[in-house]
């Protein structure tokens, strides 16, 4: 098995002609590392035969430590005195004044696999206002960590957000170069790409390849964490906590209203393929139940090639409702938003009324499969590894 090697340090080694002697912008957090840790402007500042002009931080900032949804302000990095744009504020599309002098704009961002991650959608602001001011764009790509597998709806026309910025399916099976490539031509974006290939890698999940885990966001803390992300994400979605607050986001759902032996009493019941519950008490420090103790689960992948994810998050949030009808509620629109917050995630507000409706989570994502193959079949041609 040969030695993967992400796109910067593909650029660095092999590709580097392709900004030699020119002013790039970089789109990048603590993500954008090398095979050693260096971060990627501080090698590139380092350099004579380059210039970097200035960084722009996604959600969490430059230095992944704001939490989700947090302010993120433009400033100036205390060690290279470059100045970093906030692309996750009042502007998430780059300005012209912003993209003044620079050459080449660079994205390096660690993915996560799963639709509702906003790095995907600044790429694709990004890919818009390269594309409005003529400047290029080139892509360092980096694996999807949790793999080919694709799962789950197509985002439906008029529930596009921040959120979800792409019509695409839940779990996308893609690395965000290949994502670029197929958004670039199906919804006609134009912008002028050039992908850095990571090398070594064909499909593996993370772990397979022995990687050190460097958190793409603060609640993303473990590979574990990764892999259940696309089961109980849809959780923020409700006033049920997905384990922020804990050392186990989004493995730990729960509420001061659970009963957890009962809650996996019933899910038992289920018989869900690939995935295991665990009865758990909790006590977040911050977000949903901040201070008070929450009784549920800890929902545990124990095959990932079995395990529904979409099935699995639905059915376990269906459960609850059925045992605490009162007292389990979706979360209204978030500040200024028009959609539900569960409607963003989905990608449609057919989950939500249908189980409403009293549907069985099945029957809600009855055509989910088509769509997912509908999907993986569009993106085929422009699949790089």
């Amino acid at each position: 098995m040969s030695v993967y090697r992400a796109g910067l340090d593909r650029l660095l080694d092999e590709e580097f002609h392709l900004i030699a002697g020119k002013t790039v912008g970089i789109v990048t957090n603590h993500t954008g590392v090398t095979q050693d840790m260096r971060s990627n402007f501080d090698v590139l500042a380092s350099r004579t035969d380059v210039k970097v002009g200035a960084l722009f931080a996604p959600e969490h900032g430059a230095r992944g430590d704001v939490q989700a949804g947090g302010r993120v302000d433009n400033e100036v990095d205390p060690e290279t005195g470059l100045p970093i744009y906030s692309l996750y504020g009042e502007v998430r599309t780059p300005t012209k004044e912003m993209l003044s002098g620079i050459d080449v704009m660079i994205y390096d961002l660690q993915d996560v696999g799963v639709r509702y991650y906003t790095y995907l959608s600044t790429m694709l602001h990004v890919m818009q206002g390269c594309a409005q001011h003529g400047v290029p764009l080139l892509i360092l790509d980096r694996l999807n960590p949790i793999g080919r597998r694709v799962e789950g709806n197509i985002l439906e026309p008029g529930f596009e957000s921040f959120v979800g910025a792409y019509p695409m399916a839940l779990r996308h099976g893609l690395t965000v170069g290949e994502l670029a490539r197929w958004a670039n031509e199906a919804l006609n974006v134009n912008a002028e790409i050039t992908i850095v290939q990571c090398s070594g890698w064909n499909g593996q999940y993370w772990d397979e390849l022995k990687l050190p885990w460097v958190p793409p966001s603060p609640n993303i803390p473990s590979f574990t964490t990764a892999l259940v992300y696309p089961v109980t994400c849809l959780f923020e979605g409700t006033n049920i906590s997905e384990g922020r607050g804990t050392a186990n986001p989004f493995e730990y759902i729960g509420a001061p209203w659970i009963n957890p032996l009962r809650l996996v009493d019933e899910l038992n019941k289920k018989d869900l393929p690939g995935v295991l519950f665990r009865p758990v008490y909790f006590v977040p420090t911050f977000s949903k139940h901040a201070g008070t103790q929450c009784g549920g689960v800890q929902v545990i992948i124990a095959d990932r090639e079995a395990v529904d994810s979409c099935l699995t998050g639905l059915t376990l949030y269906k459960t609850i409702k059925d045992l605490y009808p009162e007292e389990t509620q979706w979360l209204p629109p978030y500040r200024k938003d028009t959609l539900a917050g569960i409607d963003r995630l989905m990608g449609t507000d057919k989950v939500r009324r249908g189980l409403d409706q009293g549907k069985e989570p099945a029957e809600v994502i009855s055509y989910w499969r088509e769509d997912a193959a509908r999907f993986q079949a569009e993106c085929q041609p422009y699949l790089m590894y």
